[in-house]
């Protein structure tokens, strides 16, 4: 037998449990800014970034493909932070911006490993906007 108060929180429940939901998802959507700065030491990305740059300014090799490595490393972290809250495709670009600035590299090409970490720069400041 259900009583007078159980179909007041059932009416309750129905109302605002599509609200709470919304609200959620809202929250989840709105976050790709705040989730995106980094966390630990380990995971920040334009900091990295600008390392990455210094070392190919100064054509530091080997030095630049284990920072890139390093990149790499906390975009992997960050990607999976911000999966829900930003484009696909941005995120696809900044790794392939990451994955051709290794290339770049290994070549020791100076021009294009500026090129891309400028650009992989680009793609993280239009992620989560």
């Amino acid at each position: 037998m259900l009583k007078a108060g159980d179909c007041k929180m059932k009416k309750f429940c129905l109302k605002f449990t599509p609200i709470i939901i919304l609200a959620l998802f809202i929250v989840v959507m709105l976050s790709g800014n705040y989730l995106k700065k980094p966390i630990t030491t380990d995971d920040d990305v334009i900091g990295l970034i600008r390392v990455v740059m210094d070392n190919v300014n100064k054509e530091e090799w080997s030095l630049a493909s284990e920072n890139a490595n390093k990149l790499n490393y906390a975009w992997n972290k960050v990607e999976k932070r911000i999966q829900f809250s930003s484009e696909r495709d941005e995120m696809n670009e900044l790794s392939a911006s990451i994955a051709r600035l290794k290339g770049a590299i290994m070549a020791k090409d100076r021009s294009i490993s500026l090129v891309e970490l400028n650009l992989a720069y680009e793609h993280w400041e239009g992620l989560a906007k």
